[in-house]
């Protein structure tokens, strides 16, 4: 199917989950909640996404996908560790959303429709536009997500005295 692997179809099956709850999570929460079931499954479904495409080689070797994997672990890691600085905890889990749809969009635009990809390999110059534009937005979300959490921690103004 699409040219993938069973572990492959696993692997995006999982991932699928991970992105739709980290998703559902800034919707709803505009940031991923670790303390919620959404937060809590994008968490356990973006560490398995990691863990099942360290098994997938069908370009080769240890490539770039495998480095994001090792990247994105460390992040989250680095996220869990921070986990008392919200603002710093918050930017770190929708870095590694960010990191989900690079592979993401490469795979669709690569292997999608069928016989007649968008793009005919993951080194195609748009992808780099493509990842450019998906930073700026996250750098964007990111700033707003600081934004609403340190407005959240604003005390409340005392009524000015007549």
């Amino acid at each position: 199917m699409l040219g993938l692997t069973s572990l492959g179809v696993i692997h995006t099956a999982i991932s699928l989950v991970a992105v739709g709850a980290g998703v559902a999570g800034l919707v709803r929460d505009h940031r991923i909640d670790l303390g919620n079931g959404a937060g809590k499954t994008y968490l356990v479904m973006t560490v398995l996404t990691c863990l099942t495409g360290f098994g997938i080689f069908q370009h080769g070797g240890f490539g770039k996908p495998h480095a994001l994997g090792v990247l994105t672990l460390l992040v989250l890691l680095a996220a869990w560790l921070v986990r008392r600085r919200v603002a710093v905890h918050t930017v770190l889990l929708s870095l590694t959303l960010f990191f989900h749809m690079i592979p993401a969009v490469t795979e669709t635009l690569t292997r999608l429709p069928l016989g007649a990809p968008v793009l005919a390999n993951a080194e195609a110059p748009e992808l780099k536009a493509i990842t450019g534009v998906m930073f700026v937005l996250f750098v964007i979300g990111a700033a707003l997500q600081v934004r609403s959490l340190n407005q959240g921690r604003k005390p409340a103004r005392k009524a000015a005295a007549a």
